[in-house]
């Protein structure tokens, strides 16, 4: 498969939820999906973010959420997120913010579900993914190299369709399309299945002839799992490193945004053990901004920052080897720490 050409437009592919709900699928590297990622582009959308929250900070929560519940009656997206039970919010509505005004289905694709899906907040979910695509990507290309006939397994803890791991392959298609062609394996590990059934619809689309992945045999098995029971990812390790396979760990939206403390440690730790040595994930940030944003929704965020992320991950063994902001979350690579520490 030669490797596509920078800013090349092609056309969308589509899969289906296990709901029915036929979904556009989100490729970063193409330009109808790619956000901005330079420091300018970062700046304007920050400050946009932060005007946008002082005109909502002067807005009484009673009445905010009076409007919202008002709103939702009307908006099909805005009533998923309101009517939602759950501490956190689900993955296909998770997925569906990533996409964009232009990319909505029909029947959220109103003239008012299209403005809320233009806020900036949410177009920094897509670009947290595609921050956490490319670190995936650009850190698994030395031990591509270097293990030419090595199995590749990527690990997504709380990875509902895990398309940072997805994104992250079709980046290594476009730029490293030879490093690829290896059997492959998503492993999710998920306590849902909604997210796991589409993610393996959308790499299906993505691996048919003519997509960006065509060509490439993906394996994309879904774990049922507690992240307070890590047993079920140790045995996976143990049964990989025997086999010899790079692995490559992230937990997008997940395991570092809503974990406790104590459950942060402990996958970290069973990752640490088997020495994976890249994990990636998303980590909310600590600003005052994003802690008021939080107290007004439902949802259990652990709003830590880098500087409250950072002792975890070296409780675990890890240390952070870089990261990048989307504003309301930092993106961080993590690489084991030296053998003496």
């Amino acid at each position: 498969m030669p490797p596509h050409q920078a800013g090349e437009s092609r056309a969308v592919v589509f899969a289906t939820t296990a709901d029915g709900l036929n979904l556009p699928v989100i490729d970063v590297t193409n330009p109808a999906f790619a956000t901005p990622n330079d420091p300018e582009s970062l700046a304007v959308g920050r400050d946009g973010f932060l005007d946008c929250e002082r005109r909502n900070h002067r807005v009484p929560s009673i009445v905010t959420w009076l409007l919202m519940r008002l709103a939702a009656r009307r908006l099909v997206l805005l009533r998923k997120i309101v009517a939602s039970d759950n501490t956190y919010l689900d993955s296909i509505t998770t997925y569906m913010l990533k996409l964009g005004a232009d990319h909505l289905p029909p029947g959220f694709d109103g003239p008012v579900d299209r403005k809320v899906a233009t806020a900036t907040h949410l177009a920094n979910l897509r670009l947290r993914m595609q921050q956490i695509a490319r670190l995936l990507a650009e850190a698994l290309i030395s031990p591509h190299a270097d293990a030419p006939e090595a199995l590749l397994h990527f690990g997504n803890i709380a990875g509902g369709p895990a398309f940072a791991s997805i994104n992250a392959l079709i980046m290594l298609a476009r730029t490293h399309p030879a490093l690829i062609h290896r059997p492959i394996a998503i492993h999710v590990f998920d306590a849902r299945e909604e997210g796991p059934i589409f993610g393996e619809r959308a790499t299906l689309a993505l691996t048919a002839p003519e997509g960006p992945l065509s060509e490439i045999e993906v394996q994309f098995p879904h774990h049922a799992y507690d992240w307070n029971d890590t047993a079920p990812l140790a045995r996976l390790l143990v049964d990989l490193v025997r086999r010899g396979a790079i692995i490559a760990a992230s937990s997008e939206g997940g395991l570092f945004e809503y974990g406790t403390d104590d459950t942060v440690v402990a996958n970290l730790t069973t990752l640490a053990r088997a020495d994976v040595p890249i994990v990636a994930g998303s980590v909310t940030s600590s600003s005052a901004v994003r802690k008021r944003m939080i107290a007004r929704t439902k949802f259990q965020f652990f709003a830590r920052g880098l500087e409250g992320i950072a002792p975890l991950v070296e409780l675990s063994g890890y240390a952070i080897a870089e990261s990048h902001t989307a504003v309301l979350s930092d993106q961080v690579l993590l690489r084991p720490l030296p053998p003496s520490q």
